[in-house]
C-alpha cells in the first residue's frame, strides 16, 4: 500500500435526463422536491462510507485524486458537492497538489443558480479540472443521443470554468453515432477545439445491453454503428488534436501537457488503487476488486448505519494481475516494459505495425491502439 497511489471516485447515481446509450447506474428523480432530498441523503450516505473507508486505509499513502463521476455530479446543489469535498479532506490525508476532477453537463451546472456561481464553489472546495461532456456539437446526433445541451454550451462552461480559476478542463466526445457523418464529426472536433480545453476524451459509441439505443439497433429503426466508420473517425480526431497541440497519452485520451492529463484515470491504467463510493461503484485496492450495491437506498441505508453493501468481491490472484496490467497498461503512451514480455509476441506486434520498441517500452503504433486487443491477445498468448 504505501508504494502504490491512491484515489478515491464519489459516484453520484443522479441525472436531470438519463441518456438512451448510458448504461451506467443512474437514476432520474423528477419532482424537485423528492431530487433535492435523494441528493442530501446520497451525501450523507457518502459521508458515511467515507468514514469507514479511512478506517480501512489507515497508514495508505495520501490521495493523489478525487473524482467525482456519474450520472451527473453538477445536478447536485454545489454547496452538496462542497460538503462531500470537504468529508473528504477531513476523513484523508491529501497530496498537496491533489487533483479533484468533476464532470459536468455543459448545459446546466447547477438546478437554479448560475453557472458561475456553482464553478465558483467548486473551485472554493478545491476542485482543480472539470470534465464536461459535450459528445457532439451537431444537433441531430445530440438529440439522438437523448442530450439536452445546446452544442454551443461547451465555450461557455469551459470560460466559466476557467474564469473561477478551475486549471484544468476536458471536452468528451462520442463518434460513430449512427447516421453521423464525416462533416459532423470534424465540427464536433472543432467545437471541443474552440472551447478552448486543455484535454479531449473521444469514444466510439458502444451498444450497451438493456439500453433503448440497444432496443432500436434492435428493432432496425437504428442501423449498428459501423466499425470501419469508427476507425475512420478515430483517425481523423488524432489527426485533428495532433495538428492543435495535443498528445495522446492514452488510447481514447488526448492532452496540450502532461500537467493536463487526467491523474486519476491514469490510476485505472497503471492498476493502481481506487476506492469507489456510492451506490454501484467499483474499487481496486491491494489485489481486491469489489462493487458496491446499485440500488441507491439499500446503498445509502447500509452505509450509514456502517453494515456491509458490497455487491461482488473478487481477489485476484498473481496471473489475474499481470493480465489486468498488460489490458490497462497497453492503452498508454508511455507503453509497458519489454521486460517480462514474450520475446517472439513483441516480435510479432512490432513486425506488424501494431507496436514499436522505445527505451526499452513496447509502444502501440497508431494502427495498433485501433487494434489494442488484438495485440494483448497476442502478448498474452
Amino acid at each position: 500500500m504505501p508504494a502504490t497511489p491512491l484515489g478515491l471516485y464519489l459516484h453520484v447515481p443522479y441525472c436531470a435526463r438519463r441518456c438512451g446509450y448510458c448504461a451506467f447506474t443512474t437514476y432520474v428523480v423528477a419532482d424537485p422536491a423528492d431530487a433535492a432530498a435523494a441528493h442530501a441523503r446520497f451525501v450523507d450516505g457518502a459521508t458515511a462510507e467515507l468514514t469507514a473507508a479511512a478506517a480501512v486505509l489507515d497508514g495508505a499513502p495520501p490521495l493523489t485524486s478525487v473524482f467525482v463521476g456519474g450520472g451527473t455530479p453538477s445536478v447536485l446543489d454545489p454547496a452538496l458537492l462542497a460538503r462531500l469535498l470537504d468529508a473528504v479532506r477531513e476523513r484523508f490525508d491529501v497530496a498537496q497538489d491533489l487533483e479533484v476532477t468533476v464532470e459536468a453537463n455543459p448545459g446546466g451546472l447547477d438546478d437554479g443558480g448560475s453557472a458561475e456561481e456553482a464553478v465558483g464553489t467548486w473551485a472554493a472546495a478545491g476542485v482543480t479540472r472539470v470534465s464536461f461532456g459535450l459528445q457532439s456539437a451537431v444537433p441531430r446526433v445530440l438529440d439522438l443521443l437523448d442530450r439536452t445541451h445546446a452544442p454551443e454550451a461547451a465555450g461557455r462552461a469551459v470560460a466559466a470554468a476557467h474564469a473561477a480559476g478551475i486549471a484544468h478542463t476536458s471536452v468528451d466526445l462520442i463518434y460513430g453515432t449512427p447516421g453521423e457523418t464525416a462533416a459532423d464529426w470534424d465540427a464536433s472536433l472543432e467545437a471541443a477545439l474552440a472551447a478552448g480545453t486543455d484535454h479531449v476524451s473521444a469514444y466510439a459509441l458502444g451498444i450497451e445491453p438493456g439500453t433503448r439505443l440497444a432496443a432500436r439497433v434492435r428493432d432496425g429503426s437504428l442501423p449498428a454503428p459501423s466499425g470501419d466508420e469508427a476507425a475512420e473517425r478515430y483517425r481523423r480526431a488524432d489527426a485533428r488534436l495532433e495538428g492543435a497541440g495535443f498528445g495522446w497519452y492514452e488510447v481514447a485520451n488526448w492532452a496540450r501537457t502532461p500537467g493536463a492529463r487526467c491523474r486519476h484515470n491514469l490510476l485505472y491504467w497503471r492498476n493502481e488503487h481506487w476506492w469507489g463510493v456510492g451506490p454501484g461503484a467499483h474499487s481496486h485496492v491491494g489485489g481486491v476488486r469489489w462493487s458496491n450495491v446499485r440500488d441507491p437506498g439499500a446503498w445509502a441505508d447500509a452505509a450509514t448505519a456502517q453494515v456491509d453493501h458490497v455487491e461482488e468481491l473478487e481477489v485476484l490472484d498473481q496471473d489475474a494481475q499481470d493480465l489486468e496490467r498488460l489490458l490497462l497498461g497497453i492503452r498508454l503512451a508511455e507503453g509497458l516494459p519489454v521486460d517480462g514480455l514474450a520475446g517472439p509476441a513483441v516480435d510479432r506486434v512490432v513486425a506488424d505495425g501494431l507496436a514499436t520498441v522505445v527505451a526499452g517500452r513496447l509502444v502501440l503504433t497508431l494502427d495498433g491502439r485501433l487494434l489494442a486487443d488484438t495485440v494483448v491477445r497476442a502478448l498474452a498468448g
